[in-house]
C-alpha cells in the first residue's frame, strides 16, 4: 500500500463495513452508547440517580422506573445511564492514551532497531510478563490519590484518573509489537529507501511514510481492546479501585450482590446487560473492521 493508494484503500474498507448488516447494527448501538455519554455530560434533561427515597426502595421495575429502584430508593435506570459515561470515558481515553504509547514505541523499535530496539522489546516482554489483572491494580492502586507538580500545576489522581491511567499505561503493549513488526518490514522498502537517499530525517520517514502503513493496525487494535478497559473498569470499580460517589457499572454490580438475597435482580441484570451490549457490539463491528482492513483476511473467509 502507497500513499496514493489510501483513498481508495479506505473507501474500500468502509464499503466492505457496510455490506455487512450486522456491523451497520453494531456501529449504530455503539453511536447510542456515544450520544448517552454526551447528553450525560452536556447534563440538559438527565435523569435523576441522587435523590433518595426510602419509601420507594426495592420498588420492582415499572412504568415510573424502567429499571427498579435500589436500596435508597434511587432509580437505577439513571444510575445505569452515567455507568456508561463512566465506562465510555474510561475506555476511550484508555485506548488513546495506550495507542500513542504503543504507536510510538512500536515504530521507533521497528525502523531504528539496534539498543532502541533492545530496550523497547525489554520493556514490553517486562510488563508482558506480569499477570494482566495483577499489573491493573497495582498501578490503579499505586496512583490512587497521588499528588504531583507539573510546570507549575499541581494534579492529584483519583477516582476515575487513576483508572484510565492505569489502563492507558499497561495497555499498549500489544500494538507495540503489532506496529514494530510493520516498521521492521517497511524499512527496507524501496519508498523508504528513496526518502532515506533523498536525505530525509528519520521522524520524517516514520511519521510521513510508516505511520500512514501501519495505522490499520491502530484503529483494528482500538476497536477491539475498546472492549478489554470497559471489563477492566468494571472490575476496578467493583474492587474499590475506581470511581467514586460516582454511579458505575462495577459499583452497581457490587452493591447487587447482596440485594440477590432479597430477591432483587434487577440492578445487576441492568448493570450485566449495559456491559453484554457495548461488549457484544463492538466485538462483532472491531470483527468485520479488522476484516475490512485487512484483505487476506477477507479472502480466507470467501
Amino acid at each position: 500500500m502507497i500513499a496514493s493508494q489510501h483513498g481508495g484503500y479506505w473507501i474500500s474498507a468502509w464499503r466492505e463495513v457496510v455490506r455487512h448488516p450486522r456491523a451497520v447494527i453494531s456501529l449504530a448501538v455503539i453511536l447510542i452508547y456515544l450520544a448517552v455519554t454526551i447528553w450525560v455530560y452536556t447534563g440538559w434533561h438527565t435523569p435523576d440517580w441522587e435523590t433518595e427515597d426510602f419509601k420507594q426502595a426495592y420498588h420492582p421495575p415499572s412504568v415510573q422506573h424502567w429499571f427498579g429502584t435500589d436500596i435508597y430508593g434511587r432509580d437505577v435506570f439513571a444510575k445505569t445511564i452515567y455507568g456508561t459515561r463512566v465506562a465510555v470515558t474510561v475506555a476511550l481515553i484508555a485506548s488513546v492514551l495506550a495507542g500513542v504509547i504503543g504507536l510510538i514505541f512500536g515504530l521507533l523499535a521497528g525502523y531504528f532497531g539496534g539498543f532502541i530496539d533492545d530496550l523497547i522489546t525489554w520493556l514490553y516482554s517486562t510488563l508482558q510478563s506480569i499477570p494482566y489483572i495483577l499489573l491493573i491494580l497495582a498501578f490503579a492502586f499505586v496512583l490512587q490519590d497521588k499528588h504531583f507538580s507539573l510546570f507549575g500545576y499541581h494534579f492529584q489522581i483519583r477516582g476515575i484518573k487513576a483508572v484510565y491511567l492505569a489502563l492507558g499505561l499497561t495497555g499498549w503493549v500489544g500494538l507495540c509489537r503489532l506496529i514494530r513488526g510493520e516498521a521492521i518490514k517497511h524499512r527496507d522498502r524501496d519508498y523508504v529507501l528513496s526518502s532515506r537517499a533523498l536525505g530525509a530525517s528519520p521522524l520524517r520517514i516514520i511519521f510521513r511514510h510508516l505511520l500512514p502503513n501501519v495505522f490499520h493496525l491502530v484503529i483494528i487494535t482500538f476497536s477491539l481492546s475498546f472492549i478489554g478497559y470497559i471489563h477492566a473498569e468494571v472490575i476496578l470499580s467493583f474492587l474499590g479501585l475506581g470511581v467514586k460517589n460516582v454511579p458505575s457499572w462495577g459499583v452497581m454490580i457490587d452493591d447487587a450482590k447482596l440485594e440477590l438475597f432479597r430477591g432483587v435482580w434487577w440492578q445487576l441484570a441492568a448493570a450485566t446487560a449495559a456491559i453484554f451490549f457495548i461488549s457484544l457490539t463492538l466485538h462483532i463491528f472491531g470483527d468485520t473492521l479488522r476484516d475490512a482492513l485487512d484483505p487476506r483476511l477477507r479472502d480466507e473467509k470467501r
